[in-house]
């Protein structure tokens, strides 16, 4: 094969790649934007929406616990930082220096949270500072993670202006519905969109996940 029929090779075998990347990320995308959730719990409106508006990023996962929302709710109250960690993989997360430590038990004193505190993501002092403010709290049935600041404030340091609900409801006899929705607006600029939608995706989807699958497993413990 002479070398103009081999560099047409080769960019005819990369562009098929990469169409066949992109279809492969766009079949997945619909599961990864809605794991375990369903139609009515996608479709339906959720407090925190407002807080967001027209967000161009959502998901809504959910997942079935077969505990009492009473019995789930302290695991969702201690989450963060510093306090009960994610439930996801913490060697992830530390990897990237997070100091994440996901408590195995309920933990008393990190069982008081009220509106305007706030659940970091990342260690205090950190740059970027990734943390939620308490919107709305509602035991043991819903708690809204808003944002810390402003939208204008978020886009000027090229940062989503993001909201975290999640809502827990009795489905059945000694079982709770955990749905999850995370959403965010952000600057629409192909910056934007690639590291706050496109790239976010895959990584939110794997870490929300094992997040929910957490709670689930540590509440059914105890239970």
């Amino acid at each position: 094969m002479d070398s103009v029929n081999h560099y047409k090779y080769a960019a005819g075998a990369s562009a098929l790649g990469a169409a066949a990347g992109a279809g492969y990320v766009a079949s997945l995308w619909p599961k990864m934007t809605s794991w375990g959730a369903r139609h009515d719990e996608v479709d339906e409106a959720l407090p925190g929406d407002d807080l967001v508006g027209q967000a161009r990023y959502r998901a809504t996962h959910a997942v079935t616990i077969t505990s009492t929302p009473e019995q789930v709710w302290p695991w969702l109250v201690q989450m963060g930082q510093g306090r009960g960690g994610l439930y996801s993989y913490d060697w992830l997360e530390n990897a990237v220096g997070l100091h994440m430590h996901s408590a195995d038990r309920i933990v008393p004193s990190l069982q008081t949270l009220a509106v305007g505190d706030v659940i970091r993501m990342v260690p205090e002092g950190n740059e970027p500072s990734l943390r939620f403010a308490v919107a709305q709290i509602d035991a043991p049935h819903l708690l809204v993670l808003g944002p810390d600041t402003t939208r204008d404030e978020a886009f000027a340091k090229n940062m989503p202006y993001p909201c975290w609900t999640f809502r827990l409801s009795a489905d059945g006899p000694s079982c709770t519905r955990l749905v999850v929705r995370f959403q965010s607006d952000f600057e629409p600029s192909p910056m934007g969109l690639l590291m706050n939608k496109y790239a976010l995706q895959p990584v939110h989807f794997v870490m929300e996940r094992k997040m929910m699958l957490g709670i689930k497993r540590r509440a059914e413990n105890a239970a």
